[in-house]
């Protein structure tokens, strides 16, 4: 006699200490629930929030489920899709045989990712106090940034289709963090350009502490230069085109379809300047803050986390739980494609280390960020 399979499917996210941020991530899982029947739906993440991944698994497997539909909740694929999702899911499989579960891919460049973003950027647009021709106007997206040069790539295809799309007299990306250009030398340099309007579009799916820098820093080099008027467009969000597009991810995986492209993976190919990470062990380097970063309910900042938590001191004072994090004998800044990110300093053995990004030291680059932005806090 045949076990019937039963379907489910998993959300893969990768955690905020930002309450809003995780708020916004639930309702884009929620809001899938329903849109494939009476096939379950759950989420979780890698870090930072509950629950994690883990937990999501265990909801599905403990509704009957025998095979997992598991899409990364990413905008494009670097270290998080390629390596630590894969490693989450993989360790749980070996633990749980008899549940299957098949990975999907990243959101990625895609038509309907393209049409939300213009949708945000037109509800700019068209909440401006004045009229600008497009061909007066510049667009500059704003991605997360990553050690990954492929997922780095993506986000000027995404402008070039807006700036192309729209007609704009120029457009151009700059990043929040980890390669180059960051955004306020981005803008500088944008702001030379004579163009009378600079649209700030920030290319991410939720709200946290980056969506407040880029806005801060745009509010920092618009004081700069009043004669320019600066817009600054909303993130994702769950816009119905991105549920549309998760909902596109899982029904590949059933058909089959499910084809990342690692044509320029630089974990598969020479990529110029990366050729050392070419056949690095698939792992994932985010057990050690999985699930912490609970008890800020409470917090002043009303769930949207400027990163004060983080500060034994600040959290004393304020009657918060403090999480204090542990990691390895060195410095480094996580690297995304997906849209979000954190950044610590903290020290433990574990046996593993991330490559350095081999152009820390650029001149408008994550290293100089710190020296341009004194008071930028870490998130």
């Amino acid at each position: 006699m045949t076990v019937q399979e039963k379907i489910g499917v998993m959300i893969c996210g990768h955690g905020s200490r930002n309450q809003n941020a995780m708020k916004e991530f639930s309702t884009v899982s929620e809001g899938l629930k329903g849109r494939f029947g009476d096939v379950p739906v759950e989420y979780g993440y890698l870090e930072f929030a509950n629950p994690v991944i883990s937990h999501g698994l265990d909801k599905l497997r403990d509704a009957g489920c025998t095979k997992v539909l598991a899409v990364p909740g990413m905008l494009f694929a670097a270290g998080h899709a390629k390596n630590d999702i894969p490693s989450v899911l993989n360790t749980y499989q070996a633990q749980n045989p008899g549940m299957e579960v098949i990975y999907g891919r990243e959101l990625g460049v895609d038509l309907k990712m393209i049409r939300a973003a213009a949708a945000r950027i037109q509800e700019a647009i068209d909440a401006a106090d004045s009229e600008v021709p497009l061909t007066e106007t510049m667009l500059m997206v704003v991605g997360r940034g990553s050690s990954d040069p492929d997922a780095n790539s993506n986000i000027n295809k995404i402008m070039r289709m807006l700036w192309e799309g729209f007609g704009f007299g120029w457009g151009e990306v700059c990043y929040s963090g980890v390669t180059f250009p960051l955004v306020e030398p981005g803008l500088e340099h944008a702001a030379k350009l004579g163009y009378r309007r600079i649209i700030v579009f920030p290319y991410f799916l939720f709200t946290g502490v980056l969506i407040k820098r880029i806005y801060g820093f745009t509010d920092e080099v618009a004081a700069r230069h009043a004669d320019i008027e600066f817009l600054k467009a909303g993130y994702l969000g769950s816009h119905e085109l991105v549920l549309s597009t998760f909902v596109d991810r899982v029904n590949e995986i059933e058909a089959g379809q499910n084809v990342m492209n690692c044509q320029m993976c630089k974990y598969r190919e020479q990529v110029l300047g990366f050729e050392d990470q070419v056949g690095l062990a698939q792992e994932s380097h985010h057990h050690h803050v999985e699930g912490i970063g609970g008890g800020l309910e409470n917090c002043p900042c009303k769930g949207d986390c400027d990163a004060s938590c983080r500060d034994e001191q600040f959290c004393k004072e304020h009657g918060l739980k403090w999480t204090p994090l542990h990691s390895h004998d060195h410095a480094h800044d996580h690297t995304h494609g997906d849209g979000h990110s954190h950044d610590h300093s903290h020290s433990h053995d574990d046996g593993h280390h991330h490559h350095p990004y081999p152009h820390a030291d650029h001149p408008l680059g994550p290293n100089s960020m710190t020296r341009t932005s004194p008071n930028l806090k870490k998130d």
